[in-house]
């Protein structure tokens, strides 16, 4: 529209100013040749070929809230969706929607402080934790299950296990 205006007589800074932009932007846009889009962030663009449609966003909901996914993050959906011939949508697609949806879903929750324990002498309060010990074999660790006296920081027990089950915790 610019160049038929500037065709038809009118200054380019005046036909520019008639469109809402600037002169410098006019230069800017075509100096690789032809204006191929409008550049300005607020224009009307015309809605990507491959955007999901309303109903298959639902779909991807639905898929996601099912009892077999609800729990599981897209990196695992999808790749099971596949296994059983299924494709609704990508991966990154998935999170997209999962965000907007599962993101707003769910009320910040206040967690409550752990109760704090004070000892005044040995052997009145013990704590214990679960760390792994490193082996020889890349990936496979040791499970060591410590229990220690707080106030003296006296280790009163140990085991160590290849696994980590509640049975062995609560030996």
């Amino acid at each position: 529209m610019i160049n038929e205006a500037v065709e038809a007589g009118a200054s380019k800074k005046k036909a520019c100013s008639e469109l809402e932009i600037s002169s410098r932007t006019y230069r800017r846009w075509t100096q690789y040749g032809s204006v191929k889009a409008d550049g300005r962030p607020d224009a009307e663009r015309q809605a990507p070929a491959n955007k999901l449609t309303p109903e298959e966003r639902q779909q991807i909901l639905k898929t996601c809230n099912e009892a077999a996914y609800q729990s599981l993050p897209p990196s695992q959906i999808v790749p099971a969706l596949a296994d059983e011939g299924i494709y609704i949508a990508s991966e990154s697609s998935f999170y997209r929607i999962m965000i907007h949806h599962r993101g707003k879903d769910q009320a910040p929750r206040k967690v409550a402080k752990p109760a704090a324990y004070k000892a005044a002498g040995p052997n009145e309060v013990w704590s214990w934790d679960i760390t792994f010990l490193a082996t020889t074999v890349t990936g496979l660790f040791y499970r060591l299950y410590l229990v220690m006296d707080i106030y003296s920081r006296k280790i009163v027990g140990w085991e160590i296990h290849e696994n980590e089950t509640a049975e062995n915790a609560s030996l």
